[in-house]
């Protein structure tokens, strides 16, 4: 009996050397979409950052020019606010210099009969006003009169009042009359209204 003797030994090895090559393929393959992935993704995020990057440089530069604008508007606020008060100036010198008109009108229509003023003086708003009187009932009229709510003259307060004999003239007797001083407040009008204020009515006078 023929035996038939096969050597296997070179199968085995292709087979093994078929392996051996599909499983390198396998590995390159791997490394080389591995590769690609990693490639495809700092792509990507670098173009996330560009873009990123741009954005921020975006509001960077928006934001330089709000700030400028910002400034802007402060500045031309500040401008306004500085006019306004040039004008309120102004106008407040304006009012301030018809006042005295007004005082000379109130205290000529405010002052009763019998009264008599010697000073008048202006310290401010406060203006002090000193004179005699033939009884102490015009003096009480006097600061009646100077109260009346349309008027420049606000908050009268007396002083000061006290009994003196006025000596005799040629035209009158000696007599005893009532010497005074008192004070009040002067009101301004605001700078809107220079040329207006309290209406100027003729009280009635005694």
């Amino acid at each position: 009996m023929n035996i038939v003797l096969i050597n296997l030994l070179p199968h085995r090895e292709a087979t093994r050397k078929k392996r051996r090559e599909a499983f390198y393929a396998g590995v390159f393959a791997s490394i080389l979409v591995g590769g690609l992935v990693l490639a495809l993704g700092y792509t990507v995020l670098s173009e996330m950052i560009t873009q990123q990057q741009s954005r921020n440089d975006f509001l960077k530069a928006e934001n330089t020019k709000l700030d400028g604008q910002i400034k802007d508007i402060a500045s031309l606020k500040a401008e306004i606010e500085a006019l306004r008060a040039r004008q309120d100036a102004v106008e407040s010198l304006q009012a301030d210099r018809n006042l005295p008109v007004h005082l000379f009108d109130d205290l000529t229509q405010d002052t009763p009969a019998g009264v008599q003023l010697s000073q008048i003086r202006q310290d401010g708003a406060t203006v002090l006003i000193q004179g005699v009187a033939l009884s102490q009932e015009r003096v009480a009229d006097f600061l009646r009169n100077l109260g009346r709510p349309n008027g420049w003259l606000e908050k009268p307060e007396l002083i000061e009042i006290r009994s003196q004999i006025s000596p005799a003239s040629a035209r009158n007797a000696a007599r005893v009359v009532a010497q005074f001083q008192l004070r009040a407040t002067l009101k301004r009008p605001t700078p809107a209204g220079a040329g207006s204020g309290p209406a100027a009515a003729a009280p009635a006078k005694s």
